[in-house]
């Protein structure tokens, strides 16, 4: 492919590296062939065998070094990306470390961090520990960190290695993001995102990493690696992106994309990373934040996924009775098919809080039976970790508050509730 104005150059490492740990409380009681040799018929294919192929090779160390030898783990950055006190107390209990580092090159699949992490979760589940991810700065529980690891069919979560972290500045929100340098590409950032978009962005960015990576690791498919490989400078992002990203590739609403412009952002100083900007596409009217908000609003079909409890008051119960009161006509509607083309129906239902209920959206898989809709998330909850933006949920219809027709530019029919919440005003039956 030529480098014209319409691609960015991205320099490709020579070879990445893996690094694992495994705190232990005296030395380990088991090898590490052992305990690989433990998973088979439990890890899918090729990950078992190259996990076996990379221990008997050079591209795989696995030491055991006293505690005091590694350099230590920062516990604030560790808090910050999950850890629990408990885990924290037994690593600063722990007397050895398990080491587990593998190289390859750049490229699909990351043989070296597939292969370390099978190894590492395979020790610390025969020894009851935790693992270490070094470049996460994380800790994974040996059964999770397993599940993260390619399905028989070669799939995996992004979100199980692509961190999205973000801080406040004057400016707004900074999110970046942190694992994409494990493949080799540069991580992704964006400044200046309204507050109120904290969740919705986060979702976005990993959509927009699951893109990218994507075209990174086309380019990098010949049997030579190159020194650098183009990358779109305007990148589109979808919904199904975002839906893949999340594990959920069947659970995702048909959206128009998103352009993203990519913007270099090399680092002055020599220790510090480089990152790749995500920006409105050039020639875009008015500040960043507003064209982040439109984007958005196309992604999530024009329903914001950020969790809003609904407010007292008599607009609010106006607003939900309307909406309960349409609930059998537009079942009657949405299983005739009579719904305009190229829309989705969503509803608004409550999940139980210490606070409150809180309410969230989701759009409408299945309405077989009166009492019950099969749907997909439009968001992630607060209440209830396992509700995740294209997971699958069921609802039961006494718990819904709201329902709307979703076209390509927002709300077609319905979305009362929304509406009090965002003009303070329910539109008129």
């Amino acid at each position: 492919m030529l480098i014209t104005d319409d691609f960015l150059p991205v320099p490709v490492p020579e070879s990445l590296t893996a690094t694992y740990l495994v705190p232990t409380v005296g030395l380990p009681s088991v090898t590490a062939r052992t305990a690989v040799r433990g998973l088979a018929g439990r890890l899918a294919e090729p990950v078992h065998g190259l996990a076996v192929q990379m221990l008997d090779s050079p591209l795989m160390s696995v030491d055991i070094r006293p505690i005091g030898e590694f350099p230590a783990l920062p516990p604030d950055l560790l808090t910050a990306f999950g850890a629990t006190q408990a885990q924290l107390d037994r690593l600063g209990a722990a007397s050895h470390l398990v080491v587990v580092q593998a190289e390859y090159r750049p490229g699909w699949p990351p043989a070296h961090e597939w292969a370390a992490r099978a190894v590492a979760a395979a020790v610390a589940e025969e020894v009851g520990g935790d693992v270490v991810d070094v470049f996460g700065l994380q800790f994974l529980d040996p059964a999770a960190a397993l599940r993260s690891l390619p399905d028989a069919e070669g799939r995996v979560r992004l979100v199980d290695w692509v961190l999205v972290p973000y801080s406040s500045d004057a400016e707004g929100l900074w999110f970046t993001t942190k694992g994409l340098r494990r493949f080799g590409l540069l991580e992704l950032q964006t400044q200046g995102v309204p507050d109120h978009l904290t969740r919705a962005w986060g979702a976005v960015m990993t959509g927009a990493a699951r893109r990218l990576l994507r075209v990174w690791t086309d380019g990098l498919a010949g049997d030579e690696v190159p020194a650098f490989v183009p990358l779109p400078v305007l990148a589109t992002v979808t919904g199904h992106d975002i839906a893949v990203a999340y594990g959920n590739p069947e659970q995702h609403g048909a959206t128009a994309p998103v352009l993203l412009r990519l913007e270099l952002d090399p680092a002055t100083d020599p220790e510090a990373d480089s990152f790749l900007s995500l920006r409105p596409p050039a020639g875009h009217p008015g500040p960043d934040g507003r064209y982040f908000a439109a984007a958005c609003g196309t992604l999530f079909a024009g329903i914001q996924p950020d969790v809003r409890y609904a407010r007292s008051g008599d607009a609010m119960s106006r607003a939900v009775a309307t909406a309960r009161a349409g609930l059998g006509d537009i079942r009657a509607r949405f299983r005739a098919g009579q719904l305009p083309s190229d829309t989705q129906l969503v509803v608004k239902y409550g999940l139980p809080g210490d606070d409150g209920p809180e309410y969230v959206w989701a759009g409408v898989t299945t309405w077989e039976t009166p009492e019950r809709i099969v749907g997909a998330s439009a968001s992630d909850a607060n209440t209830d970790p396992s509700v995740r933006i294209g997971s699958p949920v069921e609802v039961e219809t006494t718990d819904i508050v709201d329902w709307a027709v979703l076209g390509t530019s927002g709300v077609v029919e319905g979305g009362w509730t929304q509406a009090v919440l965002d003009a303070g005003e329910p539109p008129r039956p």
